[in-house]
């Protein structure tokens, strides 16, 4: 949100707000412990000079927060009447205030109209968006949108086939919990994460599905005459929908209007490795074209861009790290130091001790033009640590660490692999930033990147999921792309590539000036299960390497 002239976001299970004066540099600051920082999916509401706070809780009623300052308080409580899951509330420009919630693949997001003294429903409760994956294709579950809902008898079988594994039978287990467990075979998609956004007289109502542990979690757009819809399916969907790259996802978010009156579109990528729900928060430019089609600029999603260029502008530099031959002081057996180039923040490298010293050498094969670099850590089997306060529970046990660790480590570059200049050095910070990102003060010719960490939380072994090196090679951009692209079935369509460029990027959308989602890939043959039943689609591939993009020729499908 856009709040007396700065930026927040609210993430579950933080205990924190991300705070920002120009959506580039961001400060996390702890809030205020009366507020319920152990329930899932906070939502935040600017209505006049307060900020409205909730937080998703099942089984029990959930209230309502309200603040003239985040950080510091005091928060206000309003009583609320009813549990609720994944909330959003909405102003409308006229003054009124609604409400959504619903987070299932069961049920639908609900919507109503509330008091804005009280927060009290002063409306019925309306059914807004079920899940349709019949039609819409990128609400399949899966990593690569592929499964259809189950039968009654697949889900039974799975039902009981969970169960006996359990060691259990079913007069066991709690009647309110066998639903929830037949919920899981039902391969039917989660539709979550409601949001609103009112543009030109029009109510974008925004929804996230089809789960957020898989790749292709997303954001569909419903459009309506009203708050309270009916709702129709937007011509452009998925909105947000980035199911390839370095890191995957881009679904549960919000769309923000910024004081400049550009739009940005945040929501969640997924890891998923260590838990389902292991994520982190990607930003991305947004906003409406003259037809009014909300759209989401995701092409090379998480690589770097720069803040004042326009939606869909080329990358100013090119990843030079991917698959370049990589050293280590140690790793341990199968988590090898090329697991730290392979552009997968799934696979890391990692340490075979938790010395201080140990480090990567990245050899770029020849001296290139080094504009950045992104370090990001990963997590592996933290063991042996006693919670540091209380464990929660509310809809899970939770423990959130909330002491100040230290990651440190220092970031040198060489022509000869001898003769070292530092580009960073963090061995004195008290920081711990997971995902770090140096800008060098000026483009410099490099061939060795070196990264010699320091010091990781909990004395754990240190793991690199990516060294990602950003900038430019010597050579030419590659020849326009010769590619095939056929469409399977009503959902879902086939690309075939064939040329020897270093990766590529498939654009679809509902009209040669429309191409608004992508898929990057490092594959001759890809499948894309997100289309939408009965609607025709242009298809173009961009070729790209470390020089540049050339751009292909569009087709229909």
């Amino acid at each position: 949100i856009y709040f007396k002239n700065k930026y927040y976001i609210f993430a579950s299970m933080q205990l924190k707000v991300w705070v920002s004066e120009d959506l580039v540099n961001w400060q996390s600051h702890l809030l205020p412990k009366d507020l319920p920082l152990y329930d899932y999916a906070p939502d935040v509401c600017v209505v006049g000079d307060y900020v409205y706070f909730s937080a998703s809780r099942r089984e029990e009623k959930c209230d309502y927060y309200r603040t003239k300052d985040i950080i510091h308080g005091p928060y206000e409580v309003i009583s609320g009447t009813f549990p609720f899951w994944d909330p959003h509330m909405f102003l409308d420009d006229d003054g009124r205030l609604f409400f959504y919630y619903g987070c299932s693949n069961d049920t639908p997001i609900y919507g109503m109209e509330i008091d804005k003294e009280t927060l009290q429903p002063i409306s019925e409760v309306k059914e807004l968006i079920f899940g349709n994956p019949y039609e819409n294709g990128y609400e399949r579950i899966g990593d690569e949108n592929t499964e259809f809902p189950a039968s009654e008898e697949e889900i039974e079988m799975a039902f009981e086939g969970y169960v006996k594994r359990a060691g259990m039978s079913v007069d066991q287990l709690p009647k309110n919990i066998i639903p929830y467990i037949k919920g899981m075979f039902s391969k039917k998609p989660y539709i979550e994460g409601a949001w609103m956004t009112k543009h030109d007289g029009k109510y974008y109502f925004q929804y996230a599905t089809p789960g957020t542990q898989y790749a292709i979690y997303g954001d569909g757009v419903y459009v309506g005459e009203s708050p309270l819809g009916p709702f129709t399916l937007a011509l452009n969907n998925p909105y947000s929908f980035n199911p390839s790259g370095f890191m995957t996802g881009a679904g549960h978010g919000s769309t923000l209007k910024d004081a400049e009156g550009r739009y940005w579109h945040t929501s969640t990528m997924q890891i998923s490795q260590n838990h389902d729900f292991e994520r982190r928060v990607g930003l991305w430019k947004a906003g409406f074209d003259e037809d009014g089609n909300l759209y989401c600029d995701q092409r090379y999603a998480d690589w770097p861009i720069v803040k004042e260029d326009k939606a869909f502008s080329k990358p100013r530099y090119m990843l030079l790290s991917y698959n370049k031959p990589i050293t280590a002081s140690s790793y341990e057996e199968g988590k090898g130091a090329e697991l730290a180039v392979d552009e997968n923040s799934k696979t890391w490298w990692k340490a075979n001790s938790n010395e201080s010293g140990e480090w990567l050498i990245l050899d770029l094969e020849e001296e290139r033009t080094v504009h950045s670099i992104q370090i990001n850590f990963a997590d592996d089997e933290i063991k042996d640590q006693q919670p540091a306060g209380e464990i929660i529970g509310t809809s899970q046990a939770r423990w959130i660490d909330d002491r100040n660790h230290k990651t440190r480590w220092k970031l040198e570059a060489s022509c000869d692999k001898e003769n070292w200049v530092v580009l960073q050095d963090k061995s004195e910070v008290d920081t711990d930033l997971p995902h770090d990102y140096v800008v060098l003060e000026k483009d410099a010719t490099y061939r060795y990147i070196k990264l010699t960490i320091l010091e990781v939380p909990m004395q754990q072994n240190p793991c690199i999921s990516g060294l990602r090196v950003f900038g430019l090679g010597n050579g030419s951009a590659p020849s326009a792309v010769n590619y095939e692209v056929e469409r399977s079935n009503d959902l879902d369509m086939r690309v075939q590539i064939n040329d020897e460029a270093k990766g590529h990027l498939i654009l679809w959308g509902e009209s040669e000036d429309k191409l608004y989602h992508s898929y990057l890939t490092y594959k001759k043959d890809v499948r894309i299960g997100a289309l939408v039943k009965g609607r025709n689609y242009c298809v173009r591939v961009d070729a790209f390497n470390e020089n540049g993009i050339t751009e292909g020729e569009v087709k229909g499908v």
